[in-house]
């Protein structure tokens, strides 16, 4: 099945209909594709090839949790700090993710500014949404290092279920992983900025024609994804 479609020129065309013709009209969009860099075309790809990755574990996750019938741990007690002599359940996390969302916030400032090729202001708050990553990995070590220290292991836990333990390592030292990786390259392209490589056209990696500062907007989508799947994880692991 097609439907004619007459064009202003008078020549007539046939258009597919249902999703044949959905993906005609997408395949045809000059404007949507030729228009999009290389790099950015790749890193959207990335991240929701990643999204799949992080929606797996999750989907694991609750799974487990759901499955077990051993009772599983309350997330108010095992992640409680006692400062001045009570315990007050999940303050470390709160801080965690309050440090990790203003990063955000910093990401956001430092691709406007991208954006208007104001390389030292741009700089400075890539350096400084680096430094909240920074912390919040700083923060997670510690949180690990506290688990392990009251006897919790992948592969068992004092306070009930042992695939808490498990989970809990995979899911957050996956997405440790990312920050830091993260704050390795808001590092990189922010010396890059710095020393205005995308202004005099620098030979180098991560460099691209003169005026450019795509880098930084590619840098952001990176960034704003790992805040993204944290709000998930913060909900599914320590709220739920």
């Amino acid at each position: 099945m097609a439907q004619t479609i007459e064009t202003h020129t008078g020549e007539t065309l046939e258009r597919p209909l249902g999703l044949r013709g959905v993906a005609a009209d997408l395949s045809s969009d000059q404007r949507a594709f030729k228009n999009v860099s290389w790099g950015k075309a790749m890193m959207w790809i990335f991240l929701l090839s990643d999204t799949f990755v992080f929606g797996c574990f999750l989907l694991a996750y609750m799974t487990a949790r759901m499955s077990t019938t051993v009772p599983w741990p309350n997330p108010s007690e095992v992640f409680a700090l006692t400062i001045g002599g009570h315990e007050i359940p999940l303050i470390l996390i709160a801080i965690m993710t309050f440090v990790l969302i203003s990063s955000s916030g910093t990401m956001a400032m430092a691709v406007n500014f991208g954006y208007s090729r104001d390389r030292r202001k741009t700089a400075v708050l890539m350096l400084l949404t680096a430094a909240l990553g920074a912390m919040f990995v700083g923060m997670q070590a510690f949180e690990w290092s506290k688990l392990i220290s009251e006897g919790v292991r992948p592969w068992e836990n004092p306070w009930g279920a042992a695939q808490f333990g498990s989970s809990f390592f995979m899911i957050t030292g996956f997405h440790g992983t990312h920050v830091t990786i993260g704050v390795i390259f808001l590092i990189i392209i922010a010396r890059k900025v710095w020393r205005g490589d995308y202004d005099t056209e620098r030979r180098g990696f991560f460099t691209s024609r003169k005026g450019n500062y795509e880098s930084v907007e590619i840098m952001g989508l990176y960034w704003h994804f790992v805040d993204l799947v944290w709000v998930f994880i913060f909900a599914f692991f320590y709220l739920w």
